[in-house]
């Protein structure tokens, strides 16, 4: 039996930082539970894991997320995340042209229009669950709109990311959701497959069609690679926009003057945006697999050690941010982390910020305040994001 923290137990998930407070001043390189995982917490050495990945691989890690249980091809086992250089290179060279900022930035017009219809009927209702409402309702338009998918489609969008993200923690005596997990990951397959098919027949404006163009250009894609990357924009475009827009409601519902300084000037929302980022980190840590014998932080790390790279921690380290727990609207200096740095820098990033921002400023418009019911926060438990279960709100209108 050992003492290690687990940091998923409930009173460290609920408020993390006291504890990884703790470890960066004791323990900064340190075991936790489960799995006896190295956690990784000071900015420092979270920057110097994510920018060299030949010591800290990535590839390492796709036997995890491939399972003996499961039956068929898992596509994130062939997405970058599981890829080290150079085949992450040449394909990280082909999603960047069709997911950049200016790939994205046609969809704003969409965006606008979407979160416009979403805030309207939030008015209507007065009464709402932020999260539900918004913070997943956004982003799966967006998503329909950016991969082609028919709109009919959209509440299954959750559900297929979480099958996604699951595969690798559901425990082999879990029969009955490995049954339902392999029925997500076909029925996600079969949809996608369906929109490949019709994007050879009929070229449309999506990053389907762009990434079909850049492999009939001499891209060299094959077709697992080709569905590991719309998984892989499915997940990076729902899952951490999804916690980054709840969050953002509730600072905004928490944080009235945080409301009026925003309302008064709507220059601030993107400074906002990237606080939001820091003080929460939605998207929470990120893993590693050493691929030989190092030292980091001070501690000596065997071959194989893996590691989860804490944003969460590193986005509150007290030597790199000034007064690290208290939310500044206006932070200058080091970038967060929120979204990793270096090769696998999140790909979903420009998108992410694109509809926090948007969101922001037609709340700021359409409505004079947000009020929420009183009681605690319910925190999403997942292994790498962490975000809110439930946000019960009310929107007042504009006078």
């Amino acid at each position: 039996m050992n003492n290690r923290p687990h940091i998923y137990a409930p009173e460290i998930w609920n408020n993390p930082h006291p504890f990884y407070s703790t470890l960066r001043r004791d323990a900064p390189v340190s075991q936790v539970e489960p799995g006896g995982m190295w956690a990784v917490t000071r900015y420092e050495d979270v920057l110097y894991v994510l920018k060299h990945p030949q010591l800290f691989s990535s590839e390492g890690l796709r036997a995890a997320v491939q399972p003996a249980w499961l039956e068929q091809r898992n596509p994130v086992c062939d997405s970058l995340l599981m890829m080290d250089p150079p085949a992450h290179t040449r394909l990280r060279a082909l999603i960047s042209r069709t997911f950049s900022a200016q790939g994205v930035a046609r969809l704003e017009p969409f965006i606008r229009s979407s979160a416009e219809s979403i805030v309207a009927d939030m008015l209507a209702r007065r009464r709402v669950d932020f999260v539900e409402s918004m913070a997943l309702a956004l982003p799966s338009r967006a998503m329909s709109a950016l991969l082609g998918l028919d709109a009919s489609l959209v509440p299954r969008f959750k559900r297929w990311a979480d099958a996604v993200v699951s595969v690798g923690i559901t425990p082999a005596e879990a029969t009955q959701r490995r049954a339902e997990l392999c029925a997500d990951l076909d029925d996600l397959k079969h949809h996608l497959t369906q929109v490949l098919e019709l994007r050879r027949r009929e070229p449309g404006n999506d990053v389907v069609n762009d990434l079909l163009q850049a492999r009939a250009q001499g891209g060299v894609v094959s077709d697992d690679e080709l569905m590991s990357f719309l998984v892989i924009l499915l997940i990076a475009g729902l899952e951490t926009t999804y916690n980054l827009l709840g969050l953002c409601g509730l600072m905004l519902a928490d944080h009235p003057e945080l409301w009026a300084r925003l309302k008064a000037d709507r220059t601030l929302v993107p400074r906002f945006i990237e606080e939001v980022l820091r003080f929460h980190s939605p998207s929470q840590s990120t893993m590693r697999i050493t691929t030989q014998e190092t030292e980091l932080g001070g501690v000596r790390l065997p071959k194989g050690a893996v590691l989860l790279v804490q944003f969460v921690s590193a986005n509150r380290d007290e030597s790199v941010f000034p007064n690290a727990h208290h939310f500044d609207l206006d932070r200058t200096g080091a970038p967060n982390l929120a979204f990793g740095q270096g090769i696998h820098f999140c790909v979903g990033a420009p998108l992410a910020r694109l509809e926090a921002r948007t969101a922001v400023e037609v709340l700021l418009e359409r409505c004079d305040r947000l009020v929420r019911e009183p009681g605690p926060v319910t925190w999403n438990v997942a292994v790498t994001t962490r975000g809110l279960a439930v946000l019960p709100l009310e929107l007042l209108p504009v006078p």
